[in-house]
């Protein structure tokens, strides 16, 4: 049985997680972002840690109330694109589709933070069928992305509902679900969740996981639940101040990942929403840090590196590069993982 999710101050110092002196803080926090705690991510919290990683994500901070000028409410522009309610269509092939605004955590650093949470607008039927048709009336699109919010918070009879009315679309070839629930709240992931997610088109699960702490054995339990069911499993983290920004947790996370059979997908460079600017690292440590990562890991253990382009100007990868024009149009100069450079093609014989 799932226990009680912390969301009231008291709860917060009833656990521990923070002192008593501090609930005012985080009392004035909640009135402006939402806040949930799952008893699974409550438990991995080392209260005697002022820089503990798992709290850093979860447990508000009065910094949240502090927007830097370069911040925005909607840092991609979701409203702009968004066509009708719980529809934003950025790409041309592929939509987002937002059924609900719930999560079962609420991460301090999240880019839909003034849109998610209890308040947040659900999907009712005529709005689902609505958003259900735009995807039908065009045959441009090639892939749904289901977020919110997290989807997996849905029961498993909706969840599979709405599998079924996308896998009935003929047009489409992918069905992604975004979630963080195997991570927080792996219980959620039943047999039955797992049989909703059956379908005719190819179904993936991109995991939402940014420390290799939050990989434990329930987790990993969850992941071979949904591997077995065959759904392919792709990562998402996000590149977080005081939680992942060296390159010996990065690789610790990026191999708890593979070995839970997810494959690291995306790393996310934080988005500009307001408060969080004490998560975001600089964009030039981002590339050294997946540059040291190119030299250490499997290539099964390297995400692209990406921003999401203030305004919804869309996703590019910012990461280094290892190759730049050499004298002519055919000479290039090439780095190795380990800052060696060569010329390629190479002239005479290397050996």
């Amino acid at each position: 049985m799932r226990g009680k999710r912390l969301r009231r101050p008291a709860e917060l110092v009833a656990a521990g997680l923070v002192p008593a002196e501090r609930a005012a803080e985080i009392a004035a926090v909640a009135e402006r972002f939402a806040v949930a705690i799952t008893p699974e991510m409550a438990a991995l919290i080392e209260p005697d840690d002022p820089a503990d990683p798992i709290a850093r994500q979860f447990v508000p901070s009065a910094a949240e109330l502090e927007a830097a000028p370069e911040e925005l409410a909607d840092p991609i522009a979701d409203r702009r694109l968004s066509p009708v309610k719980g529809i934003v269509h950025r790409y041309p092939d592929r939509v987002l589709l937002k059924p609900g605004h719930a999560c079962p955590v609420y991460c301090r650093f999240c880019f839909r933070r003034e849109q998610v949470g209890p308040g947040g607008e659900a999907l009712d039927a005529a709005e689902l069928e609505t958003a259900l048709d735009y995807i039908r009336a065009r045959p441009e699109l090639w892939e749904v992305i289901v977020t919110g919010g997290d989807p997996f918070v849905l029961s498993p009879r909706r969840i599979g509902e709405l599998v079924r009315a996308l896998d009935a679309i003929p047009h489409l070839g992918v069905i992604r679900f975004h979630t963080r629930v195997p991570v927080v709240e792996p219980g959620r992931v039943t047999a039955a969740l797992t049989r909703a997610l059956a379908a005719e088109k190819a179904v993936y699960v991109a995991i939402h996981a940014n420390h290799p702490r939050e990989l434990g054995e329930a987790t990993r339990a969850a992941c071979r639940r949904l591997a077995r069911a065959g759904v392919p499993l792709l990562g998402q983290s996000v590149l977080l101040k005081g939680v992942n920004d060296d390159a010996e947790t990065l690789t610790a996370l990026f191999r708890a990942m593979v070995t839970a059979r997810i494959k690291p997908y995306y790393l996310h460079h934080p988005d500009l929403a307001r408060g969080t600017a004490g998560f975001r690292p600089g964009l030039a440590k981002g590339r050294a840090l997946m540059a040291a990562l190119r030299g250490r890991v499997s290539g099964l253990c390297q995400p692209s590196y990406v921003l999401d382009l203030p305004g919804g100007h869309g996703k590019v990868p910012v990461g280094p590069c290892y190759a730049e024009p050499g004298e002519s149009a055919e000479d290039w100069l090439v780095s190795d993982p380990w800052g060696g450079r060569h010329r390629y093609p190479p002239r005479g014989r290397t050996g």
